[in-house]
């Protein structure tokens, strides 16, 4: 696998959750960089048996309603 995406949302507390598309990981956390961190850490958990994708993309999804 050349890459994997996550679809990013950030949350109304302002946290972040991350969830790949096409594959069963989902992890969140309370900053950016955390987030980073941790995306990283449950793609290589994940892929533990089997080589991990050489890139991950996150891709920040963000809603705004103008009244």
């Amino acid at each position: 696998m050349k890459e994997l995406v996550f679809e990013v949302t950030q949350e109304a507390d302002g946290g972040f959750v991350a969830e790949a598309l096409g594959e069963s990981i989902i992890t969140e956390a309370d900053t950016w960089e955390a987030l980073r961190a941790k995306v990283r850490e449950a793609v290589t958990a994940f892929y533990f048996d089997q080589p991990t994708p050489k890139s991950i993309r996150l891709h920040l999804v963000r809603d705004e309603v103008l009244a």
